[in-house]
């Protein structure tokens, strides 16, 4: 596909890197349903038969409290969202109309109709969205959990890349999520591809947000092993694009954040060889007291500084508001043995104050043959207690998901907010141990070592440094993440007052990470609806560039999410044009 003139506005964007609006630029306002120029139902009927049948009415479906356990049953409903809502923020809410995409040319005739009628469009593969981008009331949903197709090549070259050698790489549909991609790629195949950890996150948002896995700091992120996508762009038209061709708009996508600069209908990723083993360490000490429990803070920072810092681990920590560390790593081409010896001499330290810390339960530490880490058979025979299984008559017997994502199904988010903390801080350990202790006094601190990628492999970060994700990844150790969340706001009102308490705890704890990183930007998939410097939080010194994308892309914001590229022009809702607020 040729790619759209340039306009004066857009000229103007390419010599400033940022979007330039003048009175009577701007595309209508949007409209909702009470709108007079609301579409009839004329218009619906064409729709629905452009897109042969696939338009829905949505309707919430009938919730059992099995139902909401489950996040398979939740992807599979078009009016319902994995996370319910955030507290004086967003409420999950349906679409009036949602086109269950099956195909490219639904998804195109979905965007022309929104561009023509001035409705407001929402994009939904996995649904698992914070921040509520992937719903919105009043507005037309492009549902692609039907393009779900995952297809193995074994020497692709993207188009028009004449020259490039052929490499073995994995075809997904829009809709799939990363549980089955695991299973194509992993289970069957042998091979690797970096996705997320969570198994029922989309893979289409995944790698627009950047995307990051247990195994980042020897693989980058998601985004960076992206060779190609098929996107539908705000006018229509289908591009395949690439590091050759419409190179910026690919460039874009590839940790730009998702639903702001079209709609990704098909992904090409680099597939891997898979390590021998994968493996984890889960652990849990309890601090007799706030000294001891200090102290205990203080003996991980030195042990991740002098034996995790490197590609072979990832995942988690927690400091918890209780005086409890717990311990959810995995380990990358590590044996049971090699596992061990990692471990052995901060247990013994922990050991030899027995009456200060104390295991909570038997630490377990080892690895498996890495085929068999997402193996759903293996899984359900050997390590029974790991996973969770759809339990619907007919479901796929893949469909699992690991017990620890258990209480983020349907969840209501009361504060969450993340910082990505500079590696020169391993080199002030007492100042850390300081900060991740006094934050914990007002809230539980995770450290998330996989969304940092300082001590990894030089290959992942040098594919990183090629996405629009925040140059800081490259430089932080870790990902800290504080949140507080309360049960499914589908099941009845949210305890308000609680929930505010919760998010003021949840802000004090950050101010005291923030006190010895102070300029941590925070990671776009996870991070606070109310981040109030989101453009260089988020993308940094990225962000102009990401601007003149949209500009040339998307010139009158067909596409908007909340604190999405661009999103400075509308009202907080995405129904009114503010230019350039």
């Amino acid at each position: 596909m040729s790619e759209p003139s340039m306009n004066r506005r857009q000229l103007l964007a390419g010599a400033t890197g940022i979007a330039m609006l003048r009175p009577g630029d701007a595309a209508a306002d949007r409209i909702r349903p009470s709108d007079r120029r609301w579409p009839n139902a004329a218009a619906w009927e064409a729709l629905n038969r452009a897109v042969e049948g696939h338009l829905i009415k949505v309707a919430m479906p009938s919730l059992t409290p099995a139902s909401l356990r489950n996040p398979y049953f939740i992807g599979d409903q078009p009016g319902m969202t994995q996370t319910s809502g955030w507290v004086d923020a967003w409420m999950s809410t349906p679409s009036v109309y949602a086109v269950a995409a099956q195909s490219t040319a639904h998804v195109v005739a979905a965007v022309d109709f929104a561009r023509e009628h001035d409705v407001r469009v929402v994009i939904k593969g996995g649904g698992h969205s914070y921040q509520g981008t992937s719903n919105a009331p009043d507005s037309l949903l492009i549902w692609t959990r039907g393009m779900d197709h995952i297809e193995l090549l074994d020497g692709f070259v993207p188009k028009g890349c004449d020259g490039v050698a052929p490499q073995p790489a994995v075809s997904v549909g829009a809709g799939a999520i990363w549980m089955h991609v695991y299973d194509a790629v992993t289970t069957k195949a042998g091979r690797y591809v970096q996705g997320g950890g969570c198994t029922t996150v989309g893979v289409a948002g995944l790698v627009q947000s950047g995307g990051f896995g247990s195994f980042s700091k020897n693989f980058g992120t998601a985004a960076a092993s992206l060779l190609e996508a098929e996107i539908v762009t705000a006018d229509g038209a289908v591009r395949v694009v690439n590091a050759c061709s419409d190179p910026e708009l690919f460039w874009g996508i590839k940790g730009g954040g998702g639903g702001s600069l079209g709609v990704i209908t098909r992904l090409t990723l680099k597939m891997h060889d898979l390590p021998d083993w994968f493996g984890g360490a889960f652990i849990t000490i309890a601090a007799a007291s706030d000294a001891a429990f200090r102290r205990l803070v203080g003996g991980f920072v030195d042990l991740y500084r002098n034996r995790l810092f490197n590609p072979y681990w990832g995942e988690s920590v927690e400091f918890r508001h209780g005086n409890v560390l717990a311990i959810s790593m995995v380990s990358h081409s590590l044996d049971r043995q090699q596992a061990e010896d990692v471990w052995r001499p901060f247990l013994d330290w922990v050991g030899e104050s027995p009456r200060e810390l104390a295991l909570v339960r038997e630490p377990i530490i080892g690895s498996i043959p890495a085929r068999q880490w997402w193996d759903a058979a293996y899984r359900r025979q050997y390590r029974p207690a790991s996973v969770k299984f759809d339990d619907r008559p007919g479901a796929p017997a893949d469909n699992m998901w690991w017990t620890g994502d258990g209480d983020q199904v349907g969840w209501f988010l009361h504060g969450y907010e993340s910082a990505w903390l500079p590696a020169s801080l391993l080199g002030q350990q007492e100042n850390l141990a300081d900060a991740l202790f006094a934050a914990s006094r007002h809230w539980s601190v995770g450290l998330h070592f996989n969304k940092g990628l300082a001590g990894g492999l030089v290959a992942a970060a040098t594919r990183t440094r090629e996405t629009a994700t925040n140059p800081a990844v490259l430089d932080a150790f870790a990902l800290a993440i504080i949140g507080a969340f309360g049960p499914s706001a589908y099941t009845g009102t949210p305890d308000l007052a609680a929930a505010r308490r919760d998010a003021r705890a949840v802000g004090a704890a950050m101010a005291e990470l923030r006190k010895v990183a102070p300029d941590a930007g925070a990671y776009v998939s996870e991070s606070s609806f109310f981040q109030s410097d989101w453009q260089r939080a988020y993308w940094g010194t990225n962000y102009p560039r990401l601007r003149a994308v949209k500009a040339r892309y998307d010139p009158d914001g067909l596409f908007f999410v909340h604190h999405g590229v661009g999103s400075e022009e509308w009202s907080d809702d995405g129904f009114t044009r503010v230019n350039g607020r």
